[in-house]
């Protein structure tokens, strides 16, 4: 409780500073505020029995591992984009907006409650769609923050229609009483219309096809270091709260909605790696690959048995990665521009931001021994012996994958007359990415 508590009193907290003019205390706050959480996880870590709090949400493993896995990505993503918040001039606004966003995400590891469930949504959504329209003086940002917050707010309220309906055939919020219903023999017509608008709303949080059109638009236009936080924090406490959902409450419904999950997987991989490889400016590459390793995550969905480690890796390898290429393509971004001929001869004048781009990107792709490699490894070796169609189907999607995160790299890495020169920072924060990277197989196999 004390975890949720300090994540909850955060975003106060820093209204509270601006109020006072203490602006300066803003970050140093934030980093103590997340490695206490981190901290708590830890200490709690080997806890054998779940703690129920007013039969809404419960600390269990599950949201422990979940809570440390969104936390670490905060926190990564506050070390290296805190100096381009800081230049926006409204700093202390921003700050408070992700603080309360975060405590959205922490919220959808732990609730047992679909009333939880639906308030975790919205906290976590709200402050998301304003700071995608934060950079007022971009006509693209507005059309973000625009378009996320009308098709965000419709596909919250197809859930929560969903969430209405599921309680009318069941006659409770509560997971365990719901998922005794759905065990219990045949379920209600009411309930399969309830259970497919959940999934559709969830489908729009995660962005998956036939989904996922919002999401070019909005990470294209929304500021770089914002897009960075949806790919990964958003995105990551979405995927998190829909596993405990569908893993858990829905169980006995999931053998009749496996078949509707693969074929959503499998046209999100078609699509999205399609998209992906004509796309000539970067960030909307980068929104399309979001979207097929969306897919990856909702794979781990029809895994047989309830085993978060596949997912639990999954999250924090791609949200590192992420981050590490976000962090990069926004110095680019600020110095020359987005379209993928403008990180043409990076690495001439800037090798260490070459580096950690290609080192990011190459994770993301999926090549051993980095992270990203062992996150696609245990979602395929889970699915190889269930559905082998769509194994065969990830397998080939992520080489066309690897054909649009090349072109990256040898543009970077393309000798040229006038080169990108960006300003490196952080590069001590990227080293660290870099290397839990290369060192995640031995964290996944603590964890």
């Amino acid at each position: 409780m004390v975890i949720l508590l300090i994540s909850a009193l955060l975003g106060v907290s820093l209204l509270a500073l601006e109020i006072f003019k203490l602006r300066r205390w803003m970050m140093p706050l934030m980093v103590m505020a997340f490695l206490a959480i981190i901290g708590g996880t830890f200490a709690l870590w080997g806890m054998n029995e779940n703690v129920m709090m007013q039969g809404m949400i419960v600390m269990d493993a599950y949201a422990l591992r979940t809570t440390a896995v969104l936390t670490i990505l905060a926190l990564f993503w506050l070390l290296t984009q805190h100096q381009n918040i800081e230049k926006t001039g409204n700093s202390s606004d921003l700050y408070a907006l992700l603080a309360f966003s975060f405590c959205g995400a922490l919220l959808m590891t732990n609730f047992t409650n679909l009333v939880m469930l639906f308030l975790a949504i919205e906290i976590l959504s709200i402050p998301v769609y304003v700071l995608a329209a934060s950079n007022r003086s971009s006509l693209l940002s507005n059309e973000s923050g625009f378009k996320y917050f009308i098709l965000g707010s419709a596909a919250s309220a197809i859930l929560l229609f969903g969430i209405a309906l599921l309680y009318g055939a069941t006659g409770s919020f509560d997971l365990y009483n719901i998922h005794d219903a759905l065990m219990s023999g045949t379920i209600a017509p009411l309930s399969w219309v309830g259970l497919a608008m959940i999934l559709t709303g969830f489908g729009f949080k995660i962005s998956v096809a036939p989904f996922h059109f919002w999401a070019p638009d909005v990470y294209q236009g929304a500021p770089t270091p914002i897009t960075g936080w949806m790919a990964t924090v958003v995105k990551g406490a979405a995927i998190f709260g829909m596993y405990r959902l569908f893993k858990g409450a829905f169980d006995g419904a999931m053998p009749h909605l496996e078949g509707i999950l693969v074929i959503i997987i499998a046209i999100t991989l078609v699509i999205a790696n399609g998209m992906a490889s004509i796309q000539s400016n970067v960030k909307r590459m980068l929104a399309y690959s979001g979207v097929s390793h969306a897919a990856f995550m909702l794979a781990t969905m029809i895994i047989p048995g309830f085993d978060p480690q596949s997912i639990v890796l999954y999250v924090i390898s791609y949200g590192i990665s992420s981050l590490i290429v976000f962090s990069i393509m926004n110095q680019v971004g600020q110095t020359a521009g987005e379209e993928l001929n403008n990180f043409r001869g990076l690495s001439q004048e800037n090798p260490f931001s070459a580096a950690a781009m290609t080192i990011g990107l190459l994770s993301m792709a999926g090549i051993p021994p980095l992270a990203g490699f062992f996150g696609k490894y245990y979602v395929i070796s889970g699915l190889i012996s269930t559905h082998p169609g769509l194994t065969i189907i990830m397998v080939l999607t992520s080489v066309v994958g690897m054909y649009y995160y090349l072109k990256v790299i040898f543009a970077m890495y393309q000798k040229t007359s006038i080169p990108v020169v960006v300003e490196e920072n952080n590069k001590v924060v990227l080293s660290l990415g870099i290397i839990a990277l290369v060192a995640m197989m031995v964290a996944v196999q603590w964890m």
